[in-house]
Formats: C-alpha cells, sequence, structure tokens
C-alpha cells in the first residue's frame, strides 16, 4: 500500500467520525455557529472603536504570567483589522489554562508573549480570575469560535487567509467546509506538513510557499507550545501581518472533534467535555492544567506566600 494511500484513508477515517448522538450534536454547533456570526455582523456594521485605526497594543492584564488583553471578540476583529491595514509582519495568540502552564515551564514564551501584538483569553478560569483586578477581562474569546468569526469578517474584508497544519487532509478539510460557508473567502494556501522535523530545504520552501501565497492572515495548527515558537521564529520571514496558532479548531471545523454545549463552555467545564472524548491523549494534560491551576491559587492567599 502506498504511503499517498495510507495518508488519505487515515484522512478520511479522521473525517468520518462521529460522536454519538451526531445530528443533535450537529445543531446545536449550528445553532452556536449562528449565533456567533451574528455578532460578527454586529461588529461588522459598527464603526472601528480605534478611530485612528493604529495597530498600537490594547490594555492588558497580567494572570498567571501571561499578559492577556482586554478584548471582546469584536475587538479582536477590528484589532486584526488594523494589523492587515498597517502591513506589517505580525501575530497574535490565543492563550487557554494549558498555555499559562507552558508559559511558567518555558521562559522562552514570556518574550514570544511579549512580542506579540496581542493576547486573547481563551479559558473561563483567566476570566474569572481577572474579575478580581481593577482590570477584569471582559470575555472569553475560545480559538475554536474565533475561527469561523475570523474567517467570516475576513471574507467580508477581502482578507486572504492560508490554512497551516493539522492532520492530513484535515486543514483542507476545514478550508472547503469554511469557504462553503463563506463564499467570499479567498484561501490562500493549505499545507500540512509531516509530523517531523523538516530539514532546512524542506523548512525553507515551506516558508517561500507561504511567503509567495501572499497571506493576509496565516492559521497555525502545530499544538502548543510548538506553534507559538513556530510562529515567532518565522513570522518575519513569512510577512503576514497577521500570524495566529489556533489549536485543535481545525479539527472542530473538520467534524473530527465535537465542541461542547455552551452551557458547559460558560461553566468553564469544557475541558471536562473534551477529555471525554479523548480521554487517553487529554487526560494527562488537564491533570497536569489542574495542578498548575490550584498552585497558582495557592500561592496568592497569605499561607502559600503571597
Amino acid at each position: 500500500m502506498s504511503n499517498a494511500f495510507q495518508t488519505n484513508a487515515a484522512a478520511q477515517v479522521f473525517l468520518d467520525r462521529k460522536p454519538v448522538h451526531a445530528d443533535r450534536a450537529l445543531s446545536k454547533l449550528e445553532a452556536q455557529i449562528v449565533q456567533l456570526e451574528a455578532r460578527v455582523e454586529e461588529a461588522l456594521a459598527e464603526p472601528d472603536s480605534n478611530g485612528d485605526r493604529s495597530p498600537a497594543k490594547p490594555e492588558a492584564v497580567e494572570i498567571w504570567g501571561v499578559p492577556f488583553s482586554r478584548l471582546t471578540l469584536g475587538q479582536t476583529l477590528q484589532h486584526v483589522d488594523r494589523l492587515v491595514a498597517a502591513g506589517q509582519p505580525g501575530y497574535f495568540i490565543t492563550a487557554n489554562l494549558n498555555y499559562n502552564m507552558l508559559t511558567s515551564q518555558h521562559p522562552e514564551l514570556r518574550q514570544v508573549n511579549d512580542d506579540a501584538a496581542f493576547i486573547v483569553c481563551d479559558g473561563m478560569p483567566m476570566v474569572w480570575r481577572s474579575r478580581w483586578t481593577d482590570s477584569p477581562l471582559p470575555e472569553r474569546v475560545a480559538g475554536s469560535e474565533l475561527i469561523y468569526a475570523l474567517t467570516k469578517w475576513s471574507a467580508h474584508k477581502g482578507h486572504r487567509i492560508y490554512f497551516l497544519g493539522g492532520a492530513p487532509g484535515v486543514a483542507q478539510a476545514a478550508a472547503d467546509k469554511l469557504s462553503a460557508r463563506y463564499p467570499g473567502l479567498t484561501v490562500a494556501g493549505v499545507h500540512s506538513p509531516p509530523f517531523r522535523s523538516l530539514d532546512d530545504q524542506e523548512h525553507a520552501d515551506l516558508i517561500d510557499q507561504i511567503r509567495s501565497s501572499k497571506p493576509d492572515i496565516v492559521y497555525v495548527a502545530m499544538g502548543q507550545p510548538k506553534g507559538e515558537l513556530w510562529i515567532a521564529e518565522n513570522y518575519r520571514a513569512i510577512g503576514a501581518p497577521v500570524c495566529v496558532q489556533i489549536g485543535a479548531s481545525f479539527d472542530f471545523v473538520a467534524g473530527g472533534v465535537a465542541r461542547a454545549p455552551r452551557w458547559i463552555q460558560r461553566a468553564g467545564l469544557e475541558w471536562c467535555y473534551r477529555m471525554a472524548q479523548e480521554p487517553r491523549r487529554l487526560a494527562g494534560r488537564y491533570w497536569q492544567n489542574g495542578k498548575f491551576l490550584l498552585r497558582a491559587l495557592w500561592q496568592e492567599t497569605p499561607l502559600g506566600g503571597r
């Protein structure tokens, strides 16, 4: 059996997976997306909250070592617009609790965070913690929702998007589904690198391929912190005004992974829903996240030394 056939077969198995009660889950997901798209329409109808459209960093509040920008979903989309208009290479980060933990473990991520145009909060624990400060975060901006919102926004604005990463076939499936949903979307390119380190020539070819497609936005799905570190190392060479690591969002769009119901997301329990779907892959990660969260909260108590 050829490698190409094996790859395509593996991708098809992934894309054909359906959770229990798939039809019901899909109808609920569709309702969530429609609500999200209504918010994007509202943001499109509003004037930019920053009249001079400068891409200056928005106000931020530091929670457990990560400086989160105080942005709503609509303000995030407007800020992306400013970055595209400025035309300089840049990136932003969607950070969840796992990313907070990784930042504490990898000192190099602090520089990555400092160099980012902004960081949106993709985790309810940080939103709740910010409410104890004078600068609370307005809401969670989930990466799995941002991919729909930013793609719809980009289709309206004419921004070109490049899809990079994910399992074989998944990035293309996500690009196809989003193109069908948002007819004005321009896909600059799609590429799923192999799950191994690229040699120097392969890496140079990949960068050249992305750069020559002239994207305004590059979606990167490489996992944490690999995606953020890769972007920080390569965004200048790529030249796109906006690069963003979007985690498992290709999987959500392609249909291989189901999203939690809205009430579970708002309760901050989406991790529990995800772990029930993929216990072998996620149980260890969420165990470590939980320990990090408890330690961070303990350190803020008088007995914890703060």
